[in-house]
């Protein structure tokens, strides 16, 4: 089989085009891949009335736990959200944006939909990718 007709080489090359656009659409909002996933997860959360811990924020976005916590330090820093104890468990910290992530929130997102638009742009049945890539990752 050559390189073309591997679903996983094409994936991968795919998958390498996409971060490097993503990539260069977060470098002026200040964020790195990662970081806007993280920050977006909490803000998806936090709209939907929860007040996520780190450990529901990781296996929202899928990412290591301890990884997770430490670019959750670093978005702290940045004074984009804020870690809380939580009182039922004080090993555990509560999450939520501040004024100024939830406004970097909607528009780091709003950005990076406006890159995928343009990056999946020629693929003709987006629908059709989007329900095999939601059965692929279930």
């Amino acid at each position: 089989m050559s390189p073309d007709e591997s679903p996983g080489f094409l994936l991968w090359r795919l998958t390498l085009r996409w971060q490097r656009a993503i990539t260069a659409v977060l470098t002026p909002l200040d964020l790195t891949h990662v970081q806007f996933v993280l920050l977006a997860s909490t803000w998806w959360l936090n709209g939907q009335g929860q007040r996520p811990n780190q450990l529901s924020v990781a296996r929202h976005a899928e990412t290591d736990v301890k990884m997770t916590s430490q670019v959750l330090r670093k978005l702290e820093e940045k004074g984009l959200l804020v870690r809380e104890v939580d009182p039922a468990d004080t090993r555990a910290r509560l999450l939520r944006l501040t004024e100024r992530g939830q406004q970097l929130a909607e528009r780091a997102v709003a950005t990076v939909e406006k890159a995928d638009a343009g990056f999946f742009a020629s693929i003709p049945d987006g629908t059709s990718m989007i329900t095999a890539l939601r059965r692929t990752v279930q």
